[in-house]
């Protein structure tokens, strides 16, 4: 470790959604000279969503990429020091925090914000990969309202699943759910509102083979796992609501998370049980996932960031 480059920073922003821009702006306008590192997937899960409708401001909507790199272009003209870079590893145990990037360089920080998102669960298939945005998401609340009036498939049999399997109900004409046991994981009360709904089928025992479609979804080939019988579903659009995998692990062991791996916020702020180190963004809202709510949080991670290093100086 010893011959290691290190650079003293004052806050070090750890990922580039919609949380950490936001948080970069309010730091860099507070002239804390924040420094953000974009991780692996710059501009986070919206670049892998085309057309986002539900964010104020973008009246005719925006494409997700777009959307990102207009975040980021705000974030730099503010003065943040936006890099290309990946948190490989952390020493959260003192103050400077000690976080190691693409696993050679240290930065040395008086106050972190982690706004490493999350990441959906795929089923990995070939086609889901390759239809992903267009017609395939992870998200129904996102994309759900494009599909309107049409057949669609959701996979899952958890709490997520029946929610967004009820959010589609509205919005299409039938909603395939299909899920992998004779039973479902989630709560009893949500298992029965989709019982309850008359354009939810439920295909038990069931898994899908693959996507059909060329440029767009056009049907889903699925099998009874105990009969292997294949049939397909003519639908225009793939759900994929199997859980999400918060963006944590390298702050295992060190800050306080539940059971999934988010990060355990102070309720009404962003702090963590660590002072000087802060969460926003889907790693630690498992609830809403939402851009909006990301960016919200945020700037709550920046404006207490910002509070708790001048009350160091004072």
């Amino acid at each position: 470790m010893e011959n290691n480059h290190s650079e003293k920073v004052q806050l070090l922003i750890i990922g580039s959604g919609p949380a950490g821009y936001t948080a970069a702006i309010y730091a860099a306008r507070a002239n804390l000279k924040p420094v953000l590192y974009q991780g692996i997937q710059p501009g986070g899960q919206l670049t892998i969503t085309t057309e986002v409708e539900n964010y104020p401001g973008y009246a005719d909507g925006v494409q997700g990429p777009e959307m990102m790199v207009d975040f980021e272009k705000q974030a730099k003209r503010m003065g943040a020091d936006v890099r290309f870079g990946m948190a490989t590893a952390a020493d959260l145990s003192s103050v400077p925090f000690k976080i190691t990037i693409d696993e050679e360089k240290i930065i040395e920080a008086e106050a972190v914000i982690i706004s490493t998102g999350a990441s959906a669960r795929w089923l990995n298939l070939e086609s889901e990969q390759r239809l992903n945005g267009y017609g395939v998401s992870a998200c129904a609340v996102c994309d759900g309202f494009f599909f309107k009036g049409q057949e669609v498939v959701i996979v899952g049999g958890g709490d997520t699943a029946c929610e967004e399997a009820l959010y589609l109900s509205k919005i299409c004409s039938t909603v395939h759910m299909l899920v992998r046991r004779d039973e479902m994981r989630a709560s009893k009360i949500m298992q029965q509102r989709v019982d309850k709904t008359p354009n939810i089928i439920v295909y038990w025992n069931t898994e899908a083979v693959e996507v059909l479609g060329k440029q767009k979804v056009e049907g889903v080939k699925i099998k009874n796992r105990k009969s292997g019988e294949e049939s397909v579903i003519p639908v225009k659009a793939f759900f994929v609501a199997i859980g999400h995998t918060p963006n944590s692990d390298i702050f295992k062991g060190q800050i306080n998370m539940d059971e999934q791996g988010y990060i355990k916020t102070i309720n009404g702020s962003a702090k963590t049980n660590i002072e000087g180190v802060f969460a926003a963004g889907d790693v630690q809202d498992k609830t809403y996932r939402q851009a909006v709510t990301a960016a919200g949080s945020g700037c709550m991670a920046a404006l207490d960031a910002e509070r708790y290093l001048s009350a160091k100086e004072a």
